[in-house]
């Protein structure tokens, strides 16, 4: 039995894309492609001193326009999509806040859109490209923390830039065991294994504690001032953005500007699966605003959030059954949610609103996001009202004990 649930979840884990050890992270991400597509590895590989130089733009203007026949698998391509991302977003804001490109060159927009057609990604920086599919280790014998690992493609912001993606990237790696959990609390559901609910649970609580205490990495290694000032601009989108508030034009592509969102969290796959399994329901704007960033992340990761979302519910399952164990359990992993949700909106505060009003107090810097998106997230969320209120749904997701009583009087 213990062999057959193995295969099992070794097929969840091969439809939806996950690595046992990795969860949702790109596992080897590559670091070259053919030499046919030199050139977009040079430029990305020198982004940061191209456009520190404000030479970028001129070296795009000078590009071939190159097909992606030759990228022949998802490593090759999810490169491409990553090293394309670094150089439009590089491209777009080379300038600072002042003056944002309009269109992107077709040399850039035309095999940045077929790439991203072939991967099922938008054409645009995302989530799933900085943070899952941007890393390889200084020494490959050694471990992945966070002094054995390296950015493959990096902005301005030197440490702080590495920080804050490499950060990231721990925090995803320590949901892995939760994803396994999940996967392992909706097989126990369809056979009524109350047990393997409740120890599936306990795995997500961990996993969320866990990324929780990663998280805490980030005040180490990333300067607020730095964050706010250099960094963000570089992975803020164009929808919902007053300094592209028509969208961006791609070239070769659309003569209509398009709209896409910069790369956010609420692009992380992993806290969204958890959202589905433990039946949090996030209504109005933000709901749609989440299920829209949905649309940023690898379709296979997209596929399990969908599958959690249409399985029978866990909460309606818990409060069926009368076992105070199984309520806990799920409390405490609905609380974990909870404290990782506030630990965010608190870093949020010191990242991005402390430093943005210190900004406006001395006026708007020369380069950099400025006041412009101090109240908006990079995806184009109105920020502080998002963040609380998906802690508070979150939060209403409880079951209280009245809760748990009255359905047990009812049957």
């Amino acid at each position: 039995m213990e062999t057959h649930g193995r295969e099992l979840l070794q097929a969840d884990f091969d439809a939806f894309d996950i690595s046992e050890e990795l969860g949702f992270l790109l596992e080897e991400p590559l670091t070259n492609l053919p030499d046919y597509y030199r050139v977009w590895l040079d430029l990305a590989n020198n982004l940061t001193h191209l456009i520190e130089t404000r030479k970028l733009r001129d070296l795009v203007h000078k590009m071939p326009v190159l097909g992606p026949h030759l990228l022949s698998n998802h490593r090759e391509l999810r490169l491409a999509h990553l090293a394309l991302g670094f150089i439009s977003m590089g491209y777009v804001w080379q300038e600072g806040h002042h003056a944002p490109a309009q269109i992107l060159p077709k040399a850039l927009a035309w095999p940045f859109w077929q790439v991203s057609c072939r991967l099922g990604l938008p054409p645009i920086l995302t989530y799933a490209d900085t943070v899952l599919a941007n890393w390889k280790l200084k020494d490959p014998t050694g471990d992945m923390d966070i002094g054995n690992m390296d950015l493959i493609f990096s902005f301005p912001g030197g440490e702080s830039c590495r920080g804050f993606f490499i950060v990231s990237l721990l925090v995803e790696m320590a949901a892995s065991s939760g994803i396994r959990g999940a996967l392992e609390v909706m097989r126990a559901m369809k056979i009524s294994d109350l047990i393997g609910v409740q120890k599936g649970l306990v795995k997500v609580t961990q996993s969320l504690k866990k990324m929780k205490e990663t998280f805490k990495l980030m005040h180490h290694h990333v300067d607020p001032t730095v964050f706010h000032g250099t960094l963000r601009i570089f992975v803020s989108g164009w929808r919902d953005n007053p300094m592209l508030p028509r969208g961006l034009v791609y070239e070769g592509v659309s003569n209509e500007p398009i709209l896409l969102s910069g790369g956010s969290a609420a692009q992380s796959s992993a806290i969204q699966c958890f959202d589905a399994l433990l039946c949090i329901q996030h209504e109005g704007e933000t709901g749609a605003f989440l299920t829209r960033m949905r649309d940023y992340m690898p379709p296979a990761h997209r596929q399990l959030i969908e599958t959690l979302s249409v399985s029978p519910s866990l909460r309606d399952f818990i409060l069926s059954h009368s076992s105070s164990d199984l309520r806990q359990a799920f409390n405490a992993c609905v609380s974990a949610l909870v404290d990782l949700r506030s630990y965010h909106l608190n870093s949020v505060t010191k990242y991005i609103i402390v430093p943005g009003n210190q900004a406006s107090a001395m006026g708007c810097p020369l380069r950099g996001v400025g006041t412009v998106l101090n109240t908006r997230g990079t995806g184009g969320s109105s920020l502080m009202v998002f963040l609380k209120g998906v802690r508070n749904t979150t939060q209403k997701t409880l079951i209280l004990e009245r809760q748990s009583v009255s359905r047990e009087t009812e049957m």
